[in-house]
């Protein structure tokens, strides 16, 4: 039973977030040989003041473009 647990700011659609939820089930299949009835897939939302990416924040990268 695999879980599967995605952190990723905010933006995503629901209708996004369903096919990226499916995608990923199915890579699980493919790749790792994992039963696509027993995977969980988590998406959990990280603010963007919230996370980091070298030493910034990435609310602040994204203001300025990067």
């Amino acid at each position: 039973m695999p879980f599967i647990n995605v952190k990723m700011t905010p933006g995503p659609t629901a209708e996004q977030k369903s096919r990226f939820i499916a995608e990923v089930t199915k890579l699980a299949a493919e790749v790792l040989g994992k039963n696509p009835a027993t995977t969980h897939v988590v998406i959990e939302e990280v603010s963007a003041e919230s996370w980091g990416i070298a030493g910034e924040t990435v609310a602040s990268r994204k203001k300025r473009g990067a």
